[in-house]
């Protein structure tokens, strides 16, 4: 009986001392900074930060009325290990104490009115590996200092105002496997990327010069490329899609003059999508891209490409945008089956070409084909089909 007594005398000690004060008071202080840089006015007492009452400890247990959302402790009940905020239109700036955080693993502050630069202190949180700061108000330049961040996975600050150029020392974040820099004011050149990214996003920044092979080189798990909607020029190398992870690659909204497209080294690429949309394009069509087995999307519209479309026994096409060049010759038959698979019908759009025999019964051929004069103009002739 006296043995059972204790055990119980145990259980009743334990189950008191997790209800006592137990996160260690520099994390509670950095919290407390965290929601005083938040203004009062923007933070519904329904909300996360609502329930932060700081006469109650943020680690102990049960969290009833207090601390109900927004953190995370580990197992011991001591450390705050992530800040996860719901999205409700909270308003500050982001206290540089949060750099006292040193155990936190993961901070999510996305679709807020968060404000300010990212302080560089920042990069005292060595354990981090998940920073999402996205649809905010977020200002001012980069933090260097953010690439000293060794254990960071996941990376998103889109659609916020950040400007200046990407820091050179991209290529230190070992870690990083994801990457969205993508609505920001970005400018200068792409540097050196991290070693093992595998999904980039810089989308709709003013980014500039040439996509260079020493930026991705290395790059052997890149498998998604979004750098549409910036201000890169010049040639578009083979190498590039050479890549040997590359799945889907969106560099449409660009300046980019000519595209080399060589065979695929690996007859197992995985490359399925690729948009060059609205570029400076010329020449002729790329013909290699018939060599990737898998490749389903493909859009070239809007360039200044002439000459036949060659794909018409690329049977894994699905979408095949091709509007707005100066194509000529006739449309291959198999686009207008709508038979069986191995030449199923395909969505996208010749229009505004010079196509002489585009049916106009056909969605894939409407609006119609630029005007003959228009068309001569550009071959010097009428084009022939």
């Amino acid at each position: 009986m006296s043995n059972l007594f204790f055990i119980l005398l145990l259980l009743i000690f334990s189950l008191f001392i997790n209800l006592q004060a137990l996160t260690l008071p520099a994390d509670i202080s950095a919290l407390q900074a965290f929601k005083a840089a938040i203004k009062p006015t923007t933070i519904p007492s329904w909300s996360c930060l609502g329930s932060w009452n700081f006469t109650f400890d943020p680690c102990s247990l049960p969290h009833r009325t207090h601390f109900i959302c927004g953190i995370t402790c580990n197992s011991d009940s001591t450390r705050i290990t992530s800040i996860v905020l719901d999205p409700v239109g909270y308003s500050g700036t982001l206290s540089p104490l949060i750099s006292t955080l040193t155990q936190i693993t993961h901070i999510d502050l996305s679709e807020n009115s968060f404000y300010g630069p990212i302080p560089s202190s920042i990069s005292s949180l060595s354990n981090l590996e998940t920073l999402t700061l996205r649809f905010n108000t977020f200002s001012g330049t980069l933090p260097p200092s953010l690439t000293s961040l060794k254990t960071l996975k996941s990376l998103d600050i889109s659609h916020n105002t950040i400007t200046g150029t990407l820091p050179n020392t991209f290529n230190s974040l070992s870690s990083l496997r994801s990457m969205d820099l993508s609505f920001n004011k970005f400018t200068g050149s792409l540097p050196k990327l991290p070693p093992n990214i595998a999904e980039l996003a810089i989308k709709a920044n003013s980014l500039s010069g040439f996509l260079s092979e020493s930026s991705f080189q290395g790059l052997n798990h890149l498998e998604v490329v979004e750098l549409s909607a910036n201000f890169f020029t010049g040639s578009l190398k083979g190498w590039f899609f050479l890549l040997p992870s590359l799945q889907q690659v969106n560099l449409s909204n660009n300046s980019l003059t000519s595209v080399e497209i060589w065979k695929p080294t690996n007859p197992r690429s995985d490359l399925v999508a690729v948009d060059l949309g609205f570029n400076k394009l010329e020449g002729f069509l790329p013909v290699n891209f018939k060599k990737f087995p898998i490749l389903s999307s493909l859009s070239l519209r809007y360039n200044k490409f002439r000459g036949p479309i060659p794909y018409g026994n690329k049977l894994s096409l699905r979408r095949l945008f091709l509007d707005g060049n100066f194509l000529n010759g006739k449309v291959p038959s198999r686009f207008f089956s709508n038979g069986s698979s191995s030449s199923g019908s395909i969505s996208g759009s010749f229009a505004d070409n010079c196509l002489e025999s585009c049916p106009s019964s056909s969605q894939l051929c409407l609006p119609s084909q630029k005007p003959i004069s228009v068309c001569k103009q550009a071959y010097g002739r009428r084009p022939r089909a």
